[in-house]
């Protein structure tokens, strides 16, 4: 009873001091008192705001696990507020395991996660707030550590945008500060860092409460259904859109007994939205940006930015893996390979396989959200086109309750089975004009180095469609296109091909495919009928070219839907405007037909290498050269010549080269014949 008077108190000095809706009060203890009731879901902290006794085995198992996992941030945040909600009563039994975690980066800890956004939240809210309450012992850095983590957050936004999977649990470090911290600046920017969090939610949320982002970082399993989710909670607390939900998800348990004040946070949603966002920032300031941490929080906090193995930072990166020992942590399985690699010799490796290690990158890109009631679109335009992605999403559309959007990579009959960390073989361009994109795929080859260690994890280069059959009331083809209308809302999407892959639209081209979406309800097109018209009459072509100027082979795609047009050319940006001279417009394949898309025929390099990686002794087939003049030049990444060799008349195919005694890293071989010269990378551990 004291527990239930407490809230209502809080309730109403809440609505007092900050104007909150009353219906979203009323939702708070509505969303409480039945996830009380239920049998499941996460109770731990609504039990201890309610005064209610926590099951002791749900605790025990929670304690027990805590110190092994991988992320018992996840758990430490919720004991925190249980700590704080119930005034003693279970201090001695979680402040002893608590005790034996560390809480930030150290030497040897192959186990935790402390480097990306969310974690960064997790821990350090939690650590702070122990130290304000128990007088937990903290490093001197901690402090403006945590001020420059929430500063960083309302000037440049989130990292990991529009995170279905992940923002939740950042939201739940900020509310702890908010509701708990003593010192009034962290309070207060945890308030201001968290009502724009929550902000960013409700852009794309529909008048449905579903959420289908593109993202910068995400899952598949948050695009399978609309409601049930962790973030579903949160956009029915605010708006009082989508299912009730009858049991509590993580984040909707802490906003449930929050008093921050979200008036402004739901006054922000709006049914139309055509607009472009800004993430982040660009990598060049970063260095600026993150210049007053320590050099080991620096690095940290550029790994937060996706920032692990860039050129430009990767130096740092090796080093600070070296110097803590915690190479063999499974976030690094990736990398793990390359451990031998010195420090100084990672910059030059790592632009070697800029394929790879460029396009984990989070920060610094615009997404394009377009939202009419219940359909949506988003897109990340410039997302590392080409390029390897992780848990990137480059787009989804929305249409009512059902996600659309395409994946690069093994087309498995289980959606759900692809690889959780590499969602795109190849990531997409795309261009958006509101509720319309283009959507094209041209895979970069992958660096011989990369296809030695990993080729066949990234050697999928299929496309393919989520398309819930099921979810719609009716689906029509027209040659290409496919559309289909759940109640007044319809999406449309040009294949690239007409084929399938174990039950999904995939198609196999690995030179180049492109994709269109087009969303749209009876406010925009009135019948579906007449969203079908409208589909008969576009135009579509795509075609290959050689530009004289670069001479690179360009890519064009193009689509013309109802007066509006989207195009790109690939690898030419000043091919956007078809010079006639080059292309026939009258010969161009239209709507459902396609042109050849064939690459050239790559040619086989003039000598190889092997083994390569190399250890002692490397071999080279000079089966080219025999009875040539031939100079052999291995350089390092610094350009200082280590190996060189002047041969008159190469009398035999093969030439052996003690490597033994080389430094482990990058190494450049030069092979100069009859006045021409031919590289290739070699990699020595």
């Amino acid at each position: 009873m004291l527990k239930n008077l407490f809230f209502l108190i809080l309730c109403l000095n809440t609505l007092l001091a900050y104007a909150n809706d009353s219906t979203y009060l009323e939702r708070q203890l509505e969303y409480v008192d039945a996830a009380l009731q239920s049998s499941t879901g996460n109770k731990l902290t609504l039990q201890a705001f309610r005064d209610e006794p926590i099951d002791p085995a749900v605790l025990e198992d929670i304690l027990s696990d805590l110190p092994n996992k991988y992320d018992p941030d996840f758990q430490i945040v919720e004991l925190v507020r249980v700590l704080f909600y119930s005034d003693g009563l279970y201090d001695e039994e979680i402040l002893p395991v608590l005790d034996e975690i560390p809480f930030w980066l150290n030497n040897g800890d192959t186990l935790r996660n402390y480097w990306t956004e969310n974690h960064m939240c997790m821990w350090m809210s939690s650590e702070w707030l122990l130290h304000e309450r128990y007088d937990w012992p903290i490093d001197s850095m901690l402090y403006p550590r945590l001020i420059h983590y929430l500063e960083l957050k309302l000037d440049y936004g989130f990292y990991e945008f529009f995170s279905s999977v992940y923002f939740p649990y950042t939201l739940s470090g900020l509310l702890n500060l908010y509701e708990f911290a003593e010192d009034p600046v962290l309070k207060d920017l945890a308030k201001q860092v968290a009502q724009r969090l929550l902000m960013d939610l409700l852009k794309p949320a529909t008048d449905l409460g579903v959420y289908f982002p593109a993202a910068g970082r995400n899952y598949p399993e948050k695009y399978e259904n609309a409601y049930g989710q962790n973030h579903s909670s949160l956009i029915y607390l605010l708006t009082g859109f989508g299912e009730v939900p009858t049991r509590a998800s993580h984040a909707g348990a802490f906003l449930a007994t929050s008093s921050l004040p979200v008036d402004e946070v739901i006054n922000s949603w709006t049914p139309y939205l055509d607009t472009l966002v800004s993430v982040g920032h660009s990598l060049e300031s970063s260095f600026e940006i993150h210049s007053e941490l320590s050099p080991a929080d620096q690095v940290v906090f550029q790994w937060s930015t996706g920032g692990y193995a860039h050129p430009e930072l990767v130096q740092e990166s090796f080093q600070l893996l070296a110097d803590s020992g915690i190479w063999d942590h499974k976030d690094w399985d990736a990398l793990q390979v390359l451990s031998a690699v010195p420090p100084e010799s990672a910059p030059g490796l790592a632009e070697e396989l800029n394929v790879l290690s460029y396009s984990s990158g989070l920060s610094g890109h615009d997404v394009r959200i377009y939202k009419n009631n219940s359909v949506a679109l988003m897109s990340v335009p410039e997302l590392w086109k080409g390029k390897i992605g992780f848990q990137q999403w480059p787009f989804a559309a929305t249409v009512g309750t059902t996600a659309v959007y395409t994946e690069s990579g093994e087309v498995k009959l289980n959606w759900g089975d692809r690889d959780r960390n590499i969602e795109n073989t190849h990531l997409p361009h795309i261009e958006q004009n509101a509720n319309l994109a283009l959507v094209m795929y041209r895979p970069q080859p992958l660096p011989a180095i990369l296809e030695v260690f990993a080729g066949e994890m990234f050697a999928d280069k299929e496309v393919a469609l989520f398309w819930q059959e099921d979810a719609y009331d009716e689906i029509v083809e027209d040659g290409n296109w496919l559309m289909g209308r759940q109640n007044e809302n319809y999406v449309a999407v040009r294949r690239s091909c007409n084929e399938m892959i174990n039950t999904w639209w995939a198609c196999e081209n690995n030179a180049g495919q492109t994709w269109v979406i087009l969303v749209g309800d009876s406010s925009m097109y009135e019948s579906f009928e007449n969203f079908q018209n409208v589909i008969a009459l576009s135009v579509f072509n795509e075609y290959w070219y050689d530009d004289p100027e670069t001479a690179e082979e360009v890519y064009h795609a193009q689509i013309t839907i109802d007066n509006r047009s989207l195009q790109y050319a690939w690898d030419s940006d000043s091919l956007l405007t078809v010079d006639s001279t080059l292309i026939n417009i009258d010969t161009m394949v239209v709507d459902t037909m396609m042109v050849d898309m064939q690459l050239p025929e790559l040619r086989e390099p003039p000598f190889n290498i092997y083994p390569n990686p190399v250890n002692d002794y490397v071999s080279l087939n000079l089966n080219s050269f025999v009875n040539k003049p031939v100079k052999i030049k291995v350089i390092n990444t610094l350009g200082k010549e280590i190996y060189f060799e002047n041969i008159a008349s190469q009398a035999s195919s093969l030439n052996t080269i003690k490597t033994a005694n080389w430094q482990a890293g990058m190494y450049t071989v030069i092979i100069e014949s009859e006045g021409k010269k031919y590289y290739q990378k070699m990699i020595k551990f």
